[in-house]
């Protein structure tokens, strides 16, 4: 005879819904463990970043500006009656003497010099106007000369500490070391003949006036020399010369080189270099006062610590990325 089986459709029912449960808390979890998981970081060649070191110690403050030398007192000498050039004694950029006789003058005739000489004025203003440009031209050349070595000296630099480190380690040959050791004393020697190129003589001063007005962000200061220019520099007058101005010596500061984009009082992200140098990552920094190629540390950074200073816009989507 048949026999009626117990019916189990509430079992499956239950079992179903919780199958349904456990696959919704699964994809759940492995999506939000996804959403958690930090990008790739991309890997940057170590050989075209510019690190620095954290120190702390004395920082000189300076800014740097360009200007023309300009006699402090000017005499003009006129003429007591009409006269006529008969000899030029001396010529433009010969040195002069309070007795020292520059024109011989004779019958009057001077007013036709005097338009021939405007003339030859407006020509050598030309030629002047001309020579400046080319000079400037040739002076960024050079400042961008000196960059580059400087660049290839720094990572002459850093190469070479670490073929020293792998030497002692048994890890490299010395004469790895030696070849590396070799091409930073000859960057070195680069970098010093390119910073002496744009130098011809360095005098000290000191700050004589400075203007009230500020244009362009820019502040106007006349410097008075301490002491005459060295025999055979060229100094004359309108001149272009590079000044550095000191501000103030700080005796214990927080410091570090000076960023591609660090500015005075401001707070920027920069690389630091963690672990055993292989990766870096972003941290804020909270900047203070600046120098030329220095500026103060007040947050973000200790003493040691090593950061990128070179331009890492390209990185700016990533917290961090690895270095080879």
């Amino acid at each position: 005879m048949d026999i009626q089986r117990p019916s189990n459709a509430r079992a499956k029912k239950i079992r179903r819904i919780i199958y349904a449960a456990a696959a919704f808390l699964l994809i759940g979890g492995v999506s939000y463990g996804l959403s958690r998981l930090r990008p790739a970081a991309p890997t940057v060649d170590r050989a075209t970043i510019w690190p620095d070191e954290v120190k702390r110690g004395p920082m000189l403050r300076e800014v740097r500006g360009l200007g023309t030398l300009v006699p402090e007192d000017i005499r003009w000498i006129p003429a007591q009656t009409n006269a006529t050039v008969e000899r030029i004694v001396l010529r433009p950029g010969a040195t002069v003497h309070p007795n020292s006789v520059i024109l011989e003058l004779s019958d009057p005739q001077l007013q036709r010099d005097l338009l021939d000489a405007g003339y030859l004025l407006k020509g050598a203003e030309a030629d002047y106007a001309n020579l400046k440009v080319q000079v400037n031209s040739q002076l960024m050349n050079q400042k961008s000369t000196e960059a580059s070595v400087r660049s290839d000296y720094e990572q002459a630099r850093l190469q070479h500490d670490v073929d020293v480190k792998l030497m002692k380690e048994g890890i490299q040959s010395s004469h790895v070391e030696e070849l590396s050791r070799v091409k930073e004393d000859q960057l070195a020697i680069r970098l010093q003949l390119e910073a002496e190129r744009t130098r011809v003589a360095t005098v000290d001063g000191h700050v004589s006036r400075t203007d009230p007005s500020v244009q362009n962000g820019t502040v106007t200061v006349d410097v008075s020399m301490d002491k005459p220019f060295p025999p055979g520099s060229g100094a004359r007058a309108d001149l272009s010369v590079d000044g550095t101005v000191e501000l103030e010596n700080l005796k214990d500061v927080l410091y570090v080189g000076r960023p591609v984009n660090g500015q005075s009082d401001s707070t920027i992200g920069l690389f630091k270099i963690v672990g055993d140098g292989s990766e870096a990552v972003r941290v804020n920094v909270k900047l203070g006062r600046s120098s030329v190629n220095t500026i103060e540390i007040r947050d973000g950074l200790k003493v040691g610590d090593k950061v990128i200073l070179s331009d890492m816009s390209q990185w700016d989507n990533f917290d961090r990325i690895r270095l080879k």
